[in-house]
């Protein structure tokens, strides 16, 4: 049986429900890398045939057996790594995410205020992005409007969006 050191220097056995909740919580660990898009896990270091078994069962389409007992392979592979800096950064790419998508939904709010009123959405946009086309941008929320009064599909309301994105991604703050 395995042994841990208490502060007091006796010997305390580990029990079988706190060795199995460990092993449950670095399967768990697996399966939030194994959730992770193939982009964000690269940027993970990970030792090598941790990073082919989480591969693999991105690839398994399917959740049945085949699936389960490749998440516990990667379950006992992830017993043989520290386990604290993969967490930190899982926290860090899950981090990314909610500053991406607060970016996100700060250009939707934007483009869905230069519908509503073009001259006070302007003023702003301008602030924020002084290299923007604002002809071709003006354009668009035309044709918006005009696809939102005769029901079609808002192909320029996601260009206005579009444009909105690639002037923050470009930095024409």
């Amino acid at each position: 049986m395995t042994m841990e050191q208490h502060p007091d220097d006796e010997t305390l056995e580990i029990s079988k429900t706190r060795r199995k909740r460990a092993m449950e919580e670095l399967q768990a660990l697996g399966e939030a890398l194994a959730a992770l898009p193939v982009h964000r896990l690269k940027k993970i270091e990970l030792p090598e045939d941790l990073r082919e078994a989480i591969e693999r069962v991105q690839r398994m389409s399917r959740q049945d057996e085949a699936r389960r007992r490749q998440m516990q392979y990667i379950g006992r592979l992830m017993r043989k790594v520290e386990s604290e800096p993969i967490r930190a950064a899982l926290a860090d790419a899950r981090g990314d995410s909610a500053a991406e998508t607060a970016r996100l939904h700060r250009l939707e709010r934007l483009r869905d205020t230069l519908l509503e009123d073009e001259t006070a959405a302007l003023g702003e946009i301008v602030a924020l992005y002084p290299g923007i086309d604002l002809a071709h941008l003006r354009a668009l929320r035309r044709a918006a409007l005009k696809e939102n009064r005769n029901n079609k599909p808002p192909r320029n309301h996601r260009a206005i969006f579009q444009l909105l994105k690639e002037a923050d991604q470009n930095g024409e703050n």
